[in-house]
């Protein structure tokens, strides 16, 4: 399969109701007018080598750009599931150096890129994740557990960046404006003419065919180069997208005062909902949804039928005198239903959007969003007080459990959308995609997009990703050139976690499926994902699979709305004997 993928890759050269959500945060998208027109298809990627040698591009030349080194790495130097990466060069450099007026902080963008001598024609642009600060590796890891390739390893160039700050400036960044938005938007519209000339520099010729991708934050940096950069790129992987991540954010602290009510320490919130308390409900969603899909396997893929079989006050056993692990209280079903229906002001107002019940809130990725980035120093308390907010409020590095306990939804949510002389863009202007719901131009240039969600994801819900994606087929559905379905599609992971993990068959390979659509027209109604158990060959096991999975167990990811179903008969493990439905 492995040489087949890379033949792939290779052959070229040969041939998230949201109309109510958006209503109540006072969104401003709009349509435009949409007349046919043709689509064009785009042609495969051609590949060609190196024109002259590593050393040659420290001479290269950009705007406002410093290149620091320009290396070999040879084959091998890198490796992804024990298969060696091939020679190329490292270009490490910055752009846009400056001194802030604001706080006085050196600020620049930094960078690294990796140039394949053997290129496959194609350039992606690696979306990191979190607060960023630090320049990951530039190979194309982009969504899945345990990747057996990458996008570096079949060929591409890939380029990869901090976003426009330090590790060290995490998180007070946020007191400079034009850091704020470089975080945003800013540096990926500033790297991205960059790279190609530097791919042109290096190869004779700019990219054939150019891609976005990235998990978290970095898918929601793919969306942002869909919406803000759209002649750019020709395909989008948004993977656990955080498009509307201010939102989350504070979501993320209406969490933590839910659970604070039931905690029975405040300083572990994860004492308001114990792991064997997590198994009574995760027993008790598998009890009501798990048949749903025609097979009990421990998974729930029929996540719509489920919202109407489920439900928490009815269906989780009660407890009749203290708490023992089988049982909730009624303040902690209170409290629960809460986080998963999502913040309100005291309006009743939705701020976010809803998350759907799943056995997959037993993994430790769920609960370590929940019961610590919730109320920590490196997540969401910090990024919506100093990144998100105006003013910037620097307290909350003191004590950012008490700001998220205190964080008032109708007199600080407000300062997610508020702007002032020196912050001239608010964070729901300088982070969110613009305009999300017309993607006409990328539409129309033949560009496609895939975006891949876990349904038990416990930081950005899946339901968010989900109502948008529903308002763009309700925008798309009097198009006479195309529906939504046909330039985007849309796949949950029944059980994963953030990213990755979770009771779920979270190994896929969704780069490979958009490329096969972008350049060869081949629509993806279903991915193929395979568990993590013991002997996988990307060495990176999940450890908290069930033991009666199979340790391959593989499982087709269907294209939204439809969903995987037992045949009813053949090996239950395997994908095969699933359709999408």
């Amino acid at each position: 399969m492995q040489k087949n993928l890379r033949s792939i890759f290779t052959t070229g050269s040969s041939i998230l109701g949201m109309s109510l959500l958006l209503a109540s945060c006072g969104s401003d998208n709009e349509t435009s007018p949409r007349t046919q027109q043709t689509i064009p298809q785009l042609s495969p990627a051609v590949g060609t080598s190196i024109k002259g040698s590593c050393d040659d591009l420290k001479s290269f030349s950009f705007e406002q750009t410093t290149i620091t080194t320009a290396t070999l790495q040879d084959a091998g130097n890198l490796s992804v599931a024990n298969k060696p990466i091939r020679a190329h060069c490292l270009v490490t450099g910055h752009m846009y150096s400056r001194i802030s007026p604001v706080d006085g902080q050196q600020y620049q963008i930094g960078f690294e890129m990796r140039l394949p001598l053997d290129w496959n024609g194609r350039f992606l642009y690696q979306g990191n994740g979190g607060t960023d600060g630090n320049i990951a590796q530039a190979v194309g890891n982009v969504g899945s557990g345990g990747p057996l390739t990458n996008a570096l390893y079949e060929g591409f160039a890939v380029i990869s960046s901090d976003a426009g700050h330090s590790a060290q400036q995490n998180p007070t960044f946020g007191i400079d404006p034009q850091a704020r938005i470089d975080y945003g938007y800013g540096a990926i519209t500033k790297l991205t003419p960059m790279a190609k000339n530097l791919i042109k520099a290096t190869y004779g010729k700019t990219p054939d065919r150019s891609y976005a991708g990235g998990t978290s934050n970095g898918g929601r940096h793919a969306m942002i180069a869909a919406t803000r950069l759209p002649n750019d790129y020709d395909g989008i992987l948004a993977s656990t997208p955080g498009f509307h991540l201010p939102r989350a954010a504070a979501a993320q602290l209406y969490t933590a005062q839910q659970l604070r009510t039931v905690a029975t320490d405040e300083n572990d919130l994860s004492t308001a909902f114990t792991l064997s308390e997590r198994q009574t409900v995760a027993n008790s969603i598998l009890a009501r949804c798990d048949h749903l899909d025609g097979i009990v396997d421990g998974m729930v893929q029929d996540i719509e039928a489920c919202r109407s079989a489920f439900n928490i006050y009815k269906h989780v056993p009660v407890c009749q005198k203290e708490r023992n692990g089988n049982c909730l209280s009624t303040a902690q079903i209170q409290a629960i239903s809460n986080i998963f229906t999502g913040p309100v002001n005291s309006k009743g107002e939705a701020l976010y959007a809803t998350q759907p019940y799943d056995p997959g809130l037993l993994g430790s990725n769920w609960a370590s969003w929940k019961f610590e980035s919730s109320v920590g120093t490196a997540r969401d308390p910090v990024a919506v007080g100093i990144i998100f907010q105006v003013p910037p409020n620097l307290t909350v590095v003191q004590n950012s459990r008490q700001f998220a306990f205190n964080f008032n939804f109708d007199t600080d949510y407000p300062k997610l959308s508020a702007t002032n002389d020196t912050y001239q863009e608010s964070a729901m202007s300088f982070m969110l995609p613009p305009n999300e719901l017309n993607l006409d131009p990328l539409l129309y240039r033949g560009g496609k997009m895939l975006i891949v969600q876990g349904a038990a994801d416990g930081v950005f819900s899946v339901d968010d990703t989900q109502n948008w994606y529903d308002q763009l087929m309700q925008s798309y559905a009097n198009n006479t050139s195309a529906k939504a379905s046909d330039f985007v599609r849309f796949f949950r992971v029944p059980g994963m976690n953030h990213s990755s993990a979770g009771l779920a068959t979270d190994q896929f390979d969704a780069l490979h499926a958009l490329v096969r659509w972008v350049e060869y027209g081949e629509k993806p109604e279903r991915i193929i994902a395979t568990a993590r158990g013991i002997g996988n060959l990307s060495g990176k096991i999940n450890t908290e699979l069930p033991s009666d999975w199979a340790a391959d167990r593989t499982r087709p990811l269907c294209a939204y709305p439809l969903i995987a179903r037992y045949k009813g008969q053949g090996d239950s493990e395997k994908a095969e004997n699933f359709s999408c439905s």
